[in-house]
């Protein structure tokens, strides 16, 4: 921190610190669900899953790790509409707030009925 002409002067760093323990403070943050449609899947060799959730009028970058991933009944698509349940933080690195994904469900079907269906479709075009 430097003093400049009377005012306080963080760095980037200090002050991406500053704004991740606001945000990690807010309890409502720290297990929310959130609803959109799923944009910009990248799936990872490490196992973890990034996205986006859109809207009409925002969107939102999620990150679901390896273990919740693994945990998913279904395959994520982009397209797809889902409840996400996570938590906000910020990823200091690009100064960046994003949703930690830990549960995903689609809207409109089950986790499982959408599993099987998609399944059906893999063995279908398999022959």
């Amino acid at each position: 921190m430097q003093i400049r002409k009377g005012r306080r002067a963080y760095s980037v760093g200090e002050l991406t610190r500053y704004i991740k323990t606001i945000l990690q403070g807010q309890r409502v943050l720290q297990n929310i669900a959130v609803n959109g449609e799923v944009s910009n899947l990248r799936r990872q060799q490490s196992g973890h899953i990034y996205f986006t959730l859109k809207d009409e009028s925002a969107s939102l970058a999620c990150v679901m790790f390896r273990t919740e991933a693994a945990r998913l009944s279904f395959h994520l698509e982009n397209g797809m509409k889902v409840w996400a349940i996570g938590s906000i933080g910020v990823y200091e690195v690009s100064g960046a707030y994003q949703l930690y994904v830990s549960q995903v469900e689609p809207v409109g079907q089950g986790s499982l009925q959408l599993a099987l269906e998609q399944l059906k479709q893999r063995l279908a075009s398999e022959g």
